[in-house]
């Protein structure tokens, strides 16, 4: 493959580390070595952190004595790595205050300043010189030579910046950091969710007795109990002393009455039971049941009496058998209900993580195992709810009595089946009538006070004596795989039920006396059982409740017991049987026990605790000596039944102590035995091994140990790890014998470490490595050590964390650890991390902490057993141990040697073996003496060949990964990632060269293009090493140009730098192999990023090597070791060479995001440049040439787009740019300068334009959230203030800066940067930061564009660099900016226009009219500051234009303020008023200049510029009147009749804002007078023939074009300097204008107007031979003739008129004016009148508003002086007869429109209607100013003319038109049916009311008398005739139209139309004889 796509890894050696350093610490050169910590040297520690603990002590027993497989836990001692750790990219960042970048616009959008507002001051004569200016920009004329004004303004610039370019970027998602290794969970005790129950009441109808509440909860769906009792009682003082015999004392610990129930596995089906019991008494449950049910504590008169005598017997029973209790009754409750109900979608914010709160189920996610069945579906519903739920009271108002036949946990499921499926219970239950009320709430923070299971205080302890909480201990419904952590060691013993039916003695009230013994005298009757309530805490026998009369009673108690650490053959449960007799018999004074029999249950047997279900037989008599060590089947005693078994019983145990699993147990005896715990022959179960036999036993137990279930595997890892890596390390000497075992136990660990990450029930990190085994290795695991040291190893728990060179928070880990993407991970407990980051923080960095105070704990703490009272351990070991051989060398020698499964696994995991080898590497390397033995040899060469062997497996095994099959590169990638963090860790602990080697080694065999993401990920990781920047030598980078450091004109001349020297400055800016053998890390990613920019295709890889570099500026940036200046030159400098990557890879870079602005037009006026179109994509180009009438600017784009490259993402490219941005900021500045002097002009352009993509990719956006804050609120302005004054006192301490940044140490911040609900401080915290981006990404551009400008003199093409350098500052104006960098921008400028005025005012003519432009756009500001600064700006423009090209200047400016007064909505013009009169001060203050005409040239054009203010102002007020809007406009561009450039401006403005409203053909004739004034003024200039001549050309388009016949030319020349010499004043800005006129008169469907305007542009095309142009030009004729035919016969809409008028003095100069109005096609009167009415109504007020409704003429006379009137009639266009012969089409009738016609019904009475013989009408006739559609939608009425029509005049009228409809219906191409019938039911119905008949009865019905009258009676009835005629052929026609069903309404029609003929005919036949007589009389003769 070809260069440039596969980098040439081969080529570079990379140098021998060691080697060069020694040589240079010899050379003295270490002062910039040490800047980043004691390098060379390095520091490793081993710390020792307490382990943390819940509770107040261990849970250790107090005997010391701990059995053999614990005292492999107590002496784990943990290790970890301290080396400096390298800032990663995360952490808590602060900053300083500085100017939020602020937008121009959202502070206009805001209301204004004064109350007074409301005032605007119209008159157009305003004097300026009232105003006060703004303060003056001081020294603005003040300096001596360039060079200090250069100098000036750089230490200007420089001051209050933000060192860290980074802390201000928004993170950088996270899902390619593989840099980050998560920090496992530091091993702890599980917890499931907790829910607090607190009982408050347990209330019956009557109180009488005490009675005892036992809570517990079961799974249903389990089928199984799933928690401990927990027992209290609520008995007042009174009922307590009944039982005061009974109860010798009370431990506090008893008086619990709230409880914490822990729930591993949420479901639906989890009750809450609570049993009641009382103390016994004689009778049956439901006997003693009965007075509560019957009796009531208010009917008390009554059974006052009753209610003594029962608490009498009561307290007799209480004192004679208060020890024994019977069940009374029980109730439940659903604990998913309580809590559904009670749930709230809290989300777990921020704080709660950070404070560590377990609250999150994030968190709590982690320990559940992830399964695939069905059941763990289930659980996510409730899931999240259990950790978050309001806290709720329940009042349980069933209690159910207790059934004595039904009382075991199997009837108690049943029942609760029932009761979830019926909600009472299937057979009939009574109830006891009573209520339980209950707490419940989700625990988050331990409350105080609390007693651990084991009955240890927990933490935080209670200052006083408050009632205890008890922490329940769980029986969680399925596995949970978390390793023991704290010592426990309990046992539950369950009686479950006794036979006695077949004894025939009294035997029925039975209790079982349950006692734990330790040998066979009843003394040694032991005290661990746990007590219940309001009792002692240990009891040493406990009683089981009693079932009145029954022989086979179930029982329901659980004894739970505290095992003792050591358990012996004598240890055994005793059982006691008794009868207890209720009633005292006469005779019997004594007890009321009566002894049935024994029965007994040894704890061990074979060394294995007993578990499970027992049926014992039960002994008669009394016990035989010895009993306790046979089981009860043995001794020779009298047995019940003979020796059958009668009593059922489970006992169960909860320990850490007994595996309870075979094979555990089997290894860790065997271990124990191995390391002399043991006498020989030993005995495993029933098996004896002797001594010889003890190495194959124990091989096979090893073997055997990866068959063990999971959840003990998992229970005791840590301990079965801890003894297999002993048994690896040290040969073991067996019956003198050695046996090595290593292998096997390799093996075995092997096949472990596969089974735990298979397994589905076990959780993952993100990078695959099982959590447990990452717990492990992180925390517990340790180097065995030697058997001396054993006997006096302190037990503590020890780690090794990374002492951190600069103060990193672990959080920065952490944070990055809880990857959005992978819930499963938890997050960070409150621990000593936390405290640690506290510290951090505040901790101060001082050169000498990064010695010995760095050693920050990063790792905390593991289970450890604190041994007898001294803490030190006292074995004697019998096997001989000797220490060979390294841990690390004999782990290596095993990988490299291991053969088959074993060695696929070992490789497949191979993150787990490397952890293991750095781990121990790293605790030898601890142990040596650092100084005496050099890096080289801390490991034997023996070791670095198997390093080698194992980097090159490894590295091959990726490869044959990849190609075994595709869906297996997941694999691989973990692969290749733990061992690029396995290289990582050795360059901190070996010899670096020879990591570099490994390196080179592995680039090699990865070099294929396709593994370019694997290579990435790799250099990515290695990178981020803390020493990265000591192992890529920065300190041996090129340090400056060879210059004086303050890099000032004069000091260099061009002459001064030979050619050698100029090819060396441009070569740092390439990758040469000199750089990548130096700085070979950098090197190799560096190649790795040109190549990913390189490549062809589309790749991930771009993306992926622009992160990794990204990442990695990141961290040096904010890496406490950079602070200094020099060193971060050094640093810059590594990375000169990624500039040129980056500048030749502009054309990839996609900056859609400066489009976010589309839509908000930039302010800029045609003016705009248009060449500044760099070849970057569009929107820029846009932003850039910004004009929307841009045709031409339009027509480059398109063509651009063809040739685009395969672009970048947005996102990355942003990263891409904040690299480059940072690498100029920091470089230094005399190379940087010397760089661009040196550099080609193609390259410099180049860099110009990548500066013009970083201005408007880094442009401050104000959010929409943002926004809406801003602009409700006007305090925006002054905070704005208060920011900048904080600016000049800014703190540079942590303290201070600690808020103002991207919170990276947040979890999951782009969650939060998603959430659209943020508080207003987070959304003003937000936009501060990236207002502070904005403002610094902009300052590094200017400086650098500084930097260029300050070396043109020494350029060779001078103009165009500033040219280019102008570009880019002008394009920076038109990006929101904040007031700091205008501020910056701004004296920048002014330096540009001192130094090279002559130039700009020349050359740059089209840049200097943008110039004028942004420049007066910020003289309109709101912002003082911003104000004050562009006036100073326009002055100097002003002042050094004044000798070569004022006239231009002027010219530009005015047109300038027209533009922007024009377009911009949001124009104040107090502030631009207010700056004209500043910018007057600075003319009058010029002392220099008062000799000449400047200041009265100054002083004109502000006048002129004042004026145009005023008028605009004017329109301001109309902004919400379009069409008085409109006449200002007009009436201001009529102003400029004789600035054409002006006129054309304006004219543009109002055809923006008339397409803005759709009015499109408006818009479109404002372009056609547009193009009309530029012919004229073409035509003037050259006489061609094919362009128009003048406006005259323009005439068939519209008659009004000849206003725009220019002014007589002595008024004005077209070539005098600075007129017409906009863009638009060219052929090709003619036919823009005429093409967009086009477009919009299409737009607006006036498709013959297109025809019209394409006539004038394509004798220009044709001249131009522009064949393209013309070909889409004609294709666009053809679509617009198209429109017109597919029109033809449809009704086309243009237009509706209507006549308004206003009177009224409130008016002005309104009143009693009348105007044509257009309105869009189909718009009703209401509508109109509405929008009026709404309009005028806000104007003067509702009540003084009148809408005249009628439209007779109005009479001044009559109205009311103090109310506004307006009258709106609806008129049609009024055609002429004569006209109506041109104006065929409906075009032509609707388009040069001058006359409007409206009728006024009125009758001479004075009511407008009548009957038909007196009603008149009125026509009036008006003609407008101008023809419609013209610039404007409503026009004058200039003249109005009237006639009346007599009665039968208005019936002619009607029956013309009724007759005209009919024959129009009739003979339609398609005749509408419907249309048809609606017309002749009109026409012939019978009920028409002044219908035809009517009419003709009226008015036909006899001759007028009067003779005037004849002719128009003949005419009606000639109408008549040709009406009845068009009724016949309407009613034949509609017979051919109708459907079967209207038949009978056709004959209908027939019958009514012969009716209607028959009643006419003799009226129209009828002629009146004067009429028809001849016309010329007969002479009469004269007599």
């Amino acid at each position: 493959s070809h260069d440039s796509t596969c980098p040439s890894y081969d080529a570079v050696e990379p140098l021998d580390l060691e080697e060069f350093l020694t040589s240079q610490l010899r050379s003295g050169e270490t002062t910039m070595m040490q800047e980043l910590g004691d390098f060379p040297d390095d520091d490793l520690k081993v710390e020792q952190v307490e382990k943390e603990c819940r509770t107040v002590r261990h849970s250790v027993p107090e005997d010391g004595w701990v059995t053999g497989c614990l005292t492999l836990v107590h002496d784990a001692k943990l290790h970890r790595l301290h080396s400096k750790l390298r800032l990663s990219k995360t952490f808590p960042i602060s900053y300083g205050k500085s100017i939020l970048a602020y937008s121009e616009r959202a502070a206009a959008n805001a209301p204004d300043l004064s109350d007074d507002s409301g005032r605007t001051l119209t008159s157009s004569d305003f004097d300026l010189r009232c105003l006060t200016p703004d303060q003056r920009v001081e020294g603005l004329l003040a300096w001596s030579s360039h060079e200090e004004l250069d100098r000036f303004n750089q230490e200007a610039r420089q001051g209050n910046r933000h060192p860290e370019l980074f802390a201000l970027y928004p993170p950088a998602d996270e899902e390619d950091a593989v840099e980050i290794r998560p920090i496992p969970d530091c091993p702890k005790e599980h917890t499931g969710d907790r829910i607090l129950i607190r009982c408050q009441a347990i209330k019956f109808e009557i109180e009488i007795e005490p009675l005892f509440a036992t809570m517990a909860l079961y799974d249903l769906k389990e089928k199984k109990k799933i928690s401990e009792n927990f027992y209290c009682d609520l008995n007042s003082e009174q009922y307590k002393n009944f039982l005061k015999p009974h109860t010798p004392n009370v431990d506090h610990s008893t008086l619990a009455r709230s409880a914490i129930f822990p729930i591993t596995y949420p479901s639906p089906d989890i009750y809450l039971v609570i049993k009641i019991e009382k103390v016994l008494q004689q009778g049956e449950i439901s006997d003693c049941a009965d007075p509560y049910i019957t009796l009531r504590e208010c009917d008390s008169s009554k059974n006052k009496d009753k209610l003594e005598k029962l608490r009498g017997q009561a307290e007799t029973f209480c004192q004679r058998l208060g020890r024994y209790r019977m069940p009374f009754g029980w109730a439940t409750v659903k604990i998913m209900d309580v809590i559904s109900t009670a749930a709230i979608d809290r989300d777990v914010t921020d704080s709660d993580s950070l404070k560590g709160g377990k609250s999150s189920s994030m968190d709590r996610r982690a320990q559940l195992p992830r399964r695939n069945s069905e059941r763990y579906t289930a659980i996510d519903d409730q899931f999240c709810n259990i950790a978050a739920f309001k806290p709720a009271t329940i009042t349980i108002s069933t209690i159910f009595k207790q059934e004595g036949d039904r009382l075991s946990d199997e009837d108690l499921l049943k029942f609760l089946s029932e009761i979830k499926k019926t909600s009472t219970p299937q057979r009939r239950i009574k109830i006891i009538p009573g209520s339980i009320k209950l707490d419940m709430s989700p625990v988050h923070d331990m409350p105080l006070a609390c007693l651990s299971t084991e009955l240890i205080p927990l933490i935080p302890v209670a200052e006083k004596n408050i009632r205890p909480v008890k922490e329940v201990l769980e029986f969680p419904s399925s596995e949970v795989y978390v390793p023991h952590n704290i010592y426990r060691n309990l046992l539950f013993v369950y009686p479950q039920r006794l036979n006695f039916v077949n004894r025939l003695t009294s035997a029925r009230n039975i209790t079982i006396k349950i006692q734990f013994m330790s040998g066979e005298d009843p003394a040694p009757s032991l005290p661990v059982i746990f007590g219940k309530s309001s009792g002692p805490e240990f009891l040493q026998e406990v009683y089981t409740p009693v079932t009145y009369h029954n022989k086979s009673p179930d029982f329901y108690e659980e004894v739970k017991m505290a095992l003792p650490a050591r358990l012996t053959e004598r240890h055994h449960l005793l059982f006691t049987f008794y009868h207890i007799s209720c009633q005292q018999k006469q005779n019997q004074s004594g007890s009321c026990e009566t002894l049935i029999g024994y029965s007994w249950l040894p704890i061990v047997n074979n060394d294995r605790l007993q578990t499970g279900q027992f049926c014992l037989p039960i002994a008669l008599e009394r016990l035989p000596v010895n009993y306790s060590l046979h089981t009860p089947e043995v001794p020779p005693v009298k047995w019940m039944e003979g020796h059958k078994g009668l009593f059922n019983l489970e006992v169960q145990a909860v320990s850490s102590v007994h595996t309870q699993d075979n094979h555990l147990e089997r290894f860790f005896t065997l271990c124990h035995a191995l390391e002399g715990g043991a006498t020989f022959p030993l005995r495993v179960r029933d098996e004896k091994i002797p001594e010889n036999k003890l190495e194959h036993e124990l091989k096979l137990s090893i073997i055997s140990l990866s068959s063990s279930s999971l959840e003990p595997l998992v229970l005791f890892l840590h301990l079965v790890l801890d003894k297999l890596f002993t048994l690896i390390m040290q040969p073991m000497v067996i019956a003198g014998q050695t046996a090595n075992l290593a292998q096997i136990a390799f093996e075995s660990v092997v096949s472990i470490v596969n089974s735990l990450h298979n397994s589905q029930e076990l959780n993952r990190d993100q990078q695959g490595r099982n959590c447990l085994l990452a717990t492990y290795l992180y925390w517990v695991f340790r180097l065995p050590d030697p058997p001396q040291d054993m006997q006096n190893t302190e037990i503590r728990y020890s780690t090794m964390g990374r002492s951190t060179a600069a103060t990193v928070g672990s959080m920065l880990l952490q944070s990055r650890i809880r990857s959005s993407s992978n819930p499963d991970i938890p997050g960070p407990q409150m621990s000593a991390e936390d405290a640690e980051v506290k510290n951090i923080l505040s901790a101060k960095v001082r050169r000498d902490s990064l010695k010995v105070n760095s050693d920050i704990q990063f790792n905390t703490y593991r289970t450890f057993i604190t041994l007898p009272t001294e803490g030190r351990l006292s074995l004697t070991p019998l096997c001989v141990f000797c220490l060979l051989q390294q841990f690390h060398e004999e782990l290596a020698l095993q990988m490299v040697v291991s053969t088959g499964v074993c060695r696929e696994n070992a490789y497949k995991y191979a993150w787990f073996f490397f952890e293991l080898l750095v781990k121990s590497m790293a605790q030898h390397v601890s142990h040596l003496d650092k100084h005496s033995v050099p890096r080289r040899s801390r490991f034997s060469d023996r070791f670095k060949d198997d390093i080698t062997t194992i980097v090159s497996v490894v590295t091959a095994e990726i490869g044959t990964i990849l190609v075994k099959q595709h869906k297996e590169v997941e694999q691989a990638e973990k692969v290749n990632i733990s061992l690029a963090f396995f290289l990582y860790d050795l360059l901190s602990l070996m010899d670096r060269g020879f990591v570099f080697q490994l390196v080179k080694s592995y680039s090699k065999s990865m070099s294929m293009p396709t593994l370019i993401s694997m290579r990435l990920e790799f250099l990515r990781i290695l990178c981020s090493h803390e020493h990265y920047l000591n192992l890529s030598l920065f300190f041996s980078s090129p340090a400056s140009a060879p210059a004086s450091p303050c890099p000032s004109i004069s000091s260099q001349s061009s002459g001064s730098c030979s050619f050698q020297e100029q090819q060396r400055i441009l070569g740092l800016f390439e990758l040469s192999q000199e750089f990548k053998q130096q700085h070979y890390l950098t090197g190799l990613l560096l190649t790795e990023l040109s190549a990913a920019l390189d490549m062809e295709s589309e790749g991930y890889g771009n993306k992926k090597a622009i992160n990794a570099i990204y990442s990695l500026l990141c961290s040096h940036d904010l890496d406490h070791r950079c602070i200094k200046p020099e060193v971060r030159a050094k640093v810059a400098a590594l990375y000169l060479s990624l500039v040129g990557i980056i500048i030749d890879s502009t054309n990839y870079l996609d900056f859609t995001v400066s489009d976010t602005r589309g839509g908000k037009n930039k302010t800029g006026g045609p003016e705009d440049d248009l060449e500044n179109v760099p070849p970057i994509n569009q929107s820029v180009a846009m932003a850039i040439a910004g004009n929307p009438f841009n045709t031409l600017g339009r027509n480059v784009l398109v063509s651009m787009q063809g040739k685009s490259v395969a672009t970048l993402a947005a996102d990355t490219s942003r990263h891409l740019l904040v690299c480059f941005l940072w690498v100029m900021k920091n470089a230094d500045k005399s190379l940087i300068q010397r760089w661009t002097i040196d550099m080609p002009p193609s390259q410099l352009n180049k860099l110009l334009e990548l500066l013009t993509i970083c201005v408007s990719c880094f442009e401050y956006r104000v959010s929409l959230h943002a926004k809406r804050f801003i602009i409700v609120k006007r305090q925006y302005l002054s905070v704005f203030g208060n920011i900048l004054e904080s600016l000049t006192g800014m703190d540079r301490t942590v303290g201070q800066r600690e808020h103002l940044r991207w919170r990276k140490d947040l979890t999951q911040w782009r969650q939060t940067n998603d959430r659209q609900d943020k508080t207003k401080a987070e959304l003003d915290q937000e936009a501060l930061i990236s207002g502070n981006l904005a403002t610094e990404t902009n300052l590094i551009v200017l400086d650098l564009l500084e930097t260029i400008l300050q070396a043109v003199p020494l350029a060779e093409c001078k103009d165009s660099v500033v040219g280019g350098v102008l570009k880019v500052l002008l394009h920076s104006l038109t990006c929101n900016q904040s007031t700091t960098f205008l501020s910056h921008t701004f004296s920048t400028l002014r330096s540009l226009v001192v130094k090279f005025g002559d130039l700009l005012f020349e050359e740059e003519a089209e840049q200097c009219a943008d110039l004028c432009q942004k420049v007066l756009q910020y003289c309109s500001s709101p912002v003082d500051e911003n104000r004050s600064q562009a006036c100073a700006t326009l002055y100097l423009i002003m002042r050094y234009s004044y000798s070569n090209n004022f006239s231009r200047v002027k010219m530009q400016v005015t047109m300038s303020l027209a533009s922007l007064v024009g377009k911009s909505s949001d124009f104040q013009e107090e502030y631009l008023r207010r700056s004209l009169r500043t910018i007057l001060a600075y003319a009058e203050e010029d002392t220099e200049m008062q000799n000449t005409q400047l200041p009265s040239q100054v002083d004109e054009l502000l006048r002129n510029l004042n004026s145009i203010l005023s008028d605009t102002v004017k329109m301001r007020e109309f902004q919400e009147d379009p069409e008085m809007l409109m006449d200002l406009m007009y009436r201001i561009a009529k102003g400029y009749q004789t600035s054409p450039d002006l006129r054309l401006t304006w004219l543009q403005n109002m055809a923006e804002k008339h397409n803005n409203r759709k009015c499109y053909t408006e818009s479109a004739m404002c372009l056609v007078h547009a193009a009309a004034l530029v012919a004229e003024y073409l035509s003037m200039l050259e006489d061609h023939k094919y362009l128009p001549v003048g406006s005259v050309t323009f005439q068939n388009i519209s008659p009004n074009v000849l206003e725009e016949s220019a002014v007589s030319d002595d008024i004005l020349s077209p070539d005098e300097d600075g007129v017409c010499s906009g863009r638009y004043f060219t052929e090709s800005g003619l036919v823009g204008l005429l093409e967009q006129a086009a477009e919009l008169f299409s737009n607006g469907g006036l498709y013959e107007a297109v025809n019209e305007v394409y006539k004038i542009i394509i004798p220009i095309l044709e001249a131009h031979r522009d064949f393209r142009k013309l070909a889409s030009t004609h294709d666009k004729l053809q679509r617009a003739f198209d429109n017109i035919i597919q029109k033809v016969g449809h009704k086309r809409m243009f237009g509706t008129y209507f006549r308004v008028g206003f009177y009224g003095a409130k008016f002005g100069d309104l009143d009693e004016r009348e105007f044509i109005y257009k309105e869009p096609g189909i718009t009703h009167l209401p509508e109109i009148s509405h929008r009026l009415e709404n309009f005028y109504s806000q104007c003067f007020g509702e009540e003084t508003l009148v809408m005249i409704k009628d439209s007779t003429p109005v009479d001044r006379k009559q109205l009311n002086p103090n109310k506004a009137y307006i009258q709106i009639t609806y008129v049609e266009p009024f055609f002429d007869d004569y006209e109506m012969k041109d104006r065929m089409t409906n075009f032509e009738k609707n388009f040069n429109l001058r006359r409007f016609m409206y009728t006024t019904p009125f009758t001479k009475s004075g009511r407008p209607r009548g009957e038909l013989n007196e009603q008149y009408k009125r026509k009036t006739i008006l003609t407008t100013m101008h023809a419609f559609p013209y610039v404007k939608t409503r026009i004058n009425v200039i003249q109005k003319e009237e006639f009346d029509l007599t009665p039968i005049e208005v019936a002619i009228e009607d029956m013309q038109k009724k007759t005209r409809e009919l024959a129009v219906a009739t003979h339609r191409e398609q005749p509408d049916a419907k249309m048809l019938q609606m017309l002749l039911q009109g026409s012939v119905g019978t009920t028409v009311n002044q219908g035809p008949l009517e009419v003709a009865q009226v008015f036909l019905n006899e001759i007028p008398a009067d003779p005037k009258l004849f002719r128009h009676h003949n005419k009606l009835r000639l109408c008549f005739k040709e009406f009845i005629m068009r009724c016949g052929e309407a009613v034949e026609k509609n017979k051919h139209l109708i459907t079967f069903d209207q038949k009978e309404y056709q004959q209908e029609l027939k019958k009514n139309y012969n009716r209607l003929r028959e009643s006419l005919r003799p009226m129209l036949e009828r002629k009146i004889p004067e009429l028809y007589k001849p016309i010329i009389r007969p002479r009469l003769e004269n007599r």
